[in-house]
């Protein structure tokens, strides 16, 4: 695998191809007109300014353009232009995503949303979240130890408890932050932090943020998780098992019955990210726990966030009252962050209202996903070990044609990213098909077609 940041896969461009695009650069630099941009020297000293003027400190260690993950940005989107190759991603949607997007004043097939089962924009939760501001306006303006509760912050907790089985909740401004304020409170330099290779960034700055020991196996591998247990438990204190419910980048779960019984045996705790699982998981959408059919207080911590199926924006950790309590009074994450906005918190919980009340959204999501999938092993593509729920891969093994893929797709009407390099492996390089319930047969059936026909093609260019 190729460590982020490296440079060593460049669009698919060949070291000799790489460095010809850098000295192309440097000398373009070299012949800007004097006064432009960049044209400082930059061994030169350089003071910074206010207090410690005539500092010798290097300018590159006072310039944000010298960067070391700037220079690799800069390097990769002056790659993009060299090979004439648009880079699809901030592009301006003009309503609701949805199986379909209105991107500009085209409407395209959409594959880029985690409304999966359509609950962002559904009017009973767009007319939850407009009561909420009515009444309470647009922020909780201060921490909710401080600023006090509101009430729509409460029912959201004891609902996201209720649907996973334990006892309380505690919801959070940020999915991402829930991870990272959670592991990063919880374990300190004696303990250990064990994850799935595939885990979210969220958990691995959580563990640096933790001091403990971090130490990643295979991923899905529970035999290999349990070997690692064997050698390396009894030097810690405290010991957790992170993984996740659905993995965004691969559509494939864990065997949680296994996992289960390895933090049993091994006295660990077990925490699962139900990000990606909630609402597809499950007959009633649920999560993993549903699908499994576990025992909900097998897994110490229950963690998922709101921005997907939920329709709103934040994370939660769900477990027992100790857990949340103390998470409320001392996790900084929670104690010293404004608290969730009420119109936020109301379309989560009427979001999570309507997922109970329809779970025939759900079994449409697993039609869907099972079709996309069934599809596209007939057409060839790789899909990895996507389980074909919510998320699926075509996995294309070079950034290049990665983006190349995502753009033709794109003036064929069919919106879907590509994942590239540093993001994952070169080798792995892929789009990503995000499903949703209301992606109709003839969508999934075109949107299929139209990558075996763009395949075939780039194929024909390389050749």
């Amino acid at each position: 695998m190729t460590e982020p940041g490296t440079g060593k896969h460049l669009f698919g461009l060949s070291p000799e191809a790489k460095g010809k695009l850098i000295q192309r650069m440097i000398d373009r630099r070299a012949t800007r007109p004097s006064g432009s941009a960049g044209t400082a020297d930059e061994d030169a000293p350089m003071a910074a300014p206010g207090p410690g003027a005539g500092s010798t400190v290097p300018s590159a260690f006072l310039r944000f353009d010298q960067l070391p993950g700037y220079q690799e940005l800069h390097l990769q989107r002056a790659a993009a232009a060299h090979l004439g190759i648009d880079l699809p991603y901030f592009r301006l949607h003009q309503r609701v995503a949805r199986n379909t997007a209105l991107i500009g004043d085209r409407e395209y097939i959409n594959f880029a949303s985690y409304n999966y089962l359509d609950l962002c924009g559904h009017e009973a939760v767009s007319r939850a979240a407009k009561e909420a501001v009515d009444r309470y306006g647009t922020s909780a303006s201060a921490s909710r130890p401080v600023s006090g509760e509101r009430p729509y912050q409460r029912e959201l907790e004891r609902a996201l408890a209720e649907m996973h089985g334990v006892e309380d909740c505690a919801v959070f401004v940020s999915g991402w932050a829930t991870n990272v304020t959670t592991l990063g409170h919880l374990f300190r330099g004696k303990d250990l932090i064990l994850h799935d290779a595939g885990i979210h960034n969220s958990v691995l700055q959580g563990a640096l943020l933790s001091g403990a020991r971090r130490i990643s196996f295979p991923h899905n591998d529970w035999q290999a998780l349990d070997g690692i247990l064997r050698r390396e438990r009894a030097k810690h204190e405290r010991a957790v098992v992170v993984i996740e419910g659905i993995y965004s980048m691969d559509g494939d779960f864990p065997d949680l019955d296994r996992f289960i019984e390895i933090k049993r045996r091994h006295g660990t705790f077990l925490m699962v990210d139900e990000a990606h699982s909630i609402g597809v998981l499950g007959a009633r959408g649920f999560g993993i726990g549903e699908h499994f059919g576990v025992d909900p207080r097998a897994v110490d911590i229950w963690m998922g966030t709101l921005s997907k199926t939920l329709a709103s924006c934040g994370g939660y950790v769900a477990g027992e009252p100790a857990l949340v309590e103390y998470l409320k009074f001392s996790a900084p994450g929670f104690l010293y962050s404004v608290g969730m906005a009420p119109p936020v918190a109301a379309a989560a919980l009427a979001a999570l209202e309507q997922l109970r009340a329809e779970p025939e959204r759900v079994a449409r999501l697993h039609e869907a996903g099972e079709l996309f999938l069934d599809l596209a092993r007939q057409a060839g593509l790789d899909t990895g070990g996507s389980a074909g729920y919510s998320v699926i891969p075509v996995i294309v093994g070079s950034s290049l044609k990665s983006v190349m893929l995502s753009n033709a797709l794109f003036e064929r009407g069919i919106n879907v990213p590509p994942i590239i390099h540093p993001a994952i492996p070169e080798r792995a390089a892929r789009l990503r098909f995000f499903i949703c319930c209301t992606h109709t047969p003839e969508q999934i059936r075109q949107s299929i077609e139209a990558v075996s026909e763009e395949l075939r093609r780039l194929a024909q260019i390389s050749a």
